[in-house]
């Protein structure tokens, strides 16, 4: 596809600024985590050793050792193994058993026994217990203090066992270093995903910055409202991907149409063949219930993908119209340039017979022959009140005459009101149409030594417009496919719309369309007059 000139920003692409986003977002998320990871597990760990330091003092103060020692004259010599043995069993930092004042009988520093007890002791010595974090000795400690009870249920001694914080501190970052770990590893993970959701966004996206993105789609969505065209953009699965106003007028879609499938959306056949053939075409015609449209459509690939179908719709109707009038005017000039040829040659027979001394046979000819022509204008214009429809039939008759068909309007001929409300642009499209049919199939067929002719017939009633052609060609053995654009007996290109139009214009208006067979095919056209009603699908052709 074409290279686009687009102006880069310094904030960088679409895919940069997300992968920045994504990255700070992550480092925040594992940051956070990390803090309240690292939090609960200092809450859990001295919530640890708390209920441990009060387990093993609790444990040691209902020791029956431990009374038995104490009623010893120096207690000290058997707590203070027992002591070690417990601190060293347990993992906690001291073990000190000390009398009810608080004086140590035994301590972690043999140095200290003796001494008073560094800590809050007075609910302890109440027959209670102390649990708290407290500087003593050895350093800052979590510690519990708890009564031992003798016999009488009297306080004899007191138990304190301590966990101190540096001990807590290293069972800290033993925890620490896996959460570190799974941080890294997350960030890692994280950033590795990051990077191939951005790199596939990039790819997506062509490095366009989010600023570019939004002019584009602003652009994209004006000259989609703007364009008087018709654009619509088919999927390979079949379904519409885009479709802007022009295309929904055109083929006279209701709502929004994307992500329908195309045989939903209630169009010709023909128009869903082209939009979803995947080849290009360039103008093809084709029709709509109301409307001649000319079709563009082009492949549309993405690195070598093919991803659907781009169609180009324009509106041909009115063109394709004023081409119909066009058409009729030039047969009435063809027929006059005929006439003015016939009425020349005539002249000069007139002349000769002047000059030739018969002037009587001369008068007997010209009158002749004005008599003839002047009989048809008289029976058309006296027989049809719509002067278009007249001057198509006099026109017509002038082009058969020519070609060596014979041309008839029918005596029951007849259209005494104008007002028919039937546009006389449509009576020219469907009658022209319908005797040039004729006219070429009467020509045709003539080969057999038969005279050629065409019958037509005009006759308006009290609630219908009938519109009869006759010729005395092969007949139409295709009844079904008659009125599908493409149709047609003739062997060169370029034909196959007439007929089409013919059968549009007759729907537009709610008419019905019947095709016979007398000596060749007899089409027979009704069109209700002045109809309120709304559009509806004409008659099935019959025989």
């Amino acid at each position: 596809m074409p290279s686009t000139t687009r102006i880069r920003t310094r904030r960088g692409s679409l895919a940069r600024q997300l992968l920045i986003l994504q990255l700070v977002v992550l480092f925040v998320l594992v940051a956070a985590g990390l803090a309240f990871a690292y939090l609960d597990s200092v809450r859990a760990t001295e919530d640890r050793a708390r209920d441990q330091v009060t387990a093993v003092a609790e444990a040691v103060a209902d020791a029956p050792g431990v009374l038995a020692a104490l009623s010893t004259s120096e207690p000290s010599r058997t707590l203070q193994p027992f002591a070690q043995s417990v601190r060293a069993d347990t993992g906690v930092d001291f073990v000190t058993i000390m009398d009810p004042n608080g004086i140590r009988f035994t301590h972690p520093n043999p140095e200290l026994i003796g001494q008073p007890f560094i800590g809050n002791i007075g609910e302890a010595q109440r027959g209670g217990k102390v649990v708290e974090t407290y500087a003593g000795s050895l350093g800052p400690s979590e510690r519990a203090v708890v009564p031992v009870l003798g016999t009488g249920g009297q306080v004899v001694a007191l138990v304190s066992v301590g966990i101190t914080v540096e001990a807590i501190d290293a069972e800290l970052r033993e925890r620490l270093w896996p959460l570190i770990g799974v941080a890294v590893a997350v960030l890692v993970v994280g950033g590795i995903g990051s990077y191939l959701v951005s790199a596939r966004l990039r790819r997506q996206t062509r490095g366009i910055a989010p600023e570019e993105l939004s002019n584009l789609f602003e652009y994209h969505e004006a000259v989609l409202h703007s364009m008087r065209e018709g654009l619509l953009l088919v999927g390979g699965d079949g379904r519409v991907v885009l479709c802007n106003d022009g295309a929904r007028a055109l083929l006279g879609v209701d709502g929004d149409p994307v992500g329908r499938e195309l045989s939903a959306l209630d169009i010709p056949e023909d128009l869903v063949e082209a939009f979803t053939s995947g080849e290009e075409r360039t103008d093809e015609i084709h029709l709509t219930e109301a409307r001649v449209l000319v079709v563009s459509t082009a492949p549309v690939r993405s690195r070598g993908e093919a991803m659907g179908t781009v169609v180009i719709l324009r509106d041909h109707t009115e063109l394709q119209a004023l081409t119909g009038e066009l058409t009729t005017v030039r047969g009435l000039a063809e027929a006059l340039r005929s006439q003015a040829h016939e009425a020349a040659n005539r002249l000069h027979t007139v002349v000769s017979l002047v000059e030739i001394g018969r002037p009587e046979q001369a008068v007997e000819f010209a009158t002749e022959e004005l008599a003839l022509a002047q009989e048809l204008t008289d029976r058309v214009v006296g027989a049809v009140a719509e002067p278009v429809l007249a001057a198509l039939l006099l026109g017509k008759a002038a082009e058969a005459s020519e070609r060596g068909v014979e041309f008839t309007i029918t005596p029951d001929t007849v259209m005494e009101d104008s007002d028919t409300g039937v546009p006389p642009r449509d009576l020219v499209t469907i009658l022209g149409n319908l005797i040039d049919n004729g006219i070429d199939a009467a020509v045709g067929n003539a080969a057999d030594g038969g005279r050629p002719g065409v019958e037509v017939t005009v006759r308006s009633g009290a609630d219908e417009l009938l519109l009869r052609v006759a010729d005395t060609g092969p007949g139409v053995d295709d009844v079904e496919d008659v009125f599908r654009r493409g149709w047609t007996t003739k062997p060169e290109d370029g034909h196959g719309l007439g007929l089409a139009l013919v059968g549009q214009a007759v729907r537009r208006h709610s008419g019905t369309i019947d095709v016979g067979r007398d000596e060749g095919a007899v089409f027979t056209v009704r069109l209700p007059l002045k109809a309120a009603q709304p559009p509806r699908p004409p008659k099935e052709p019959t025989r």
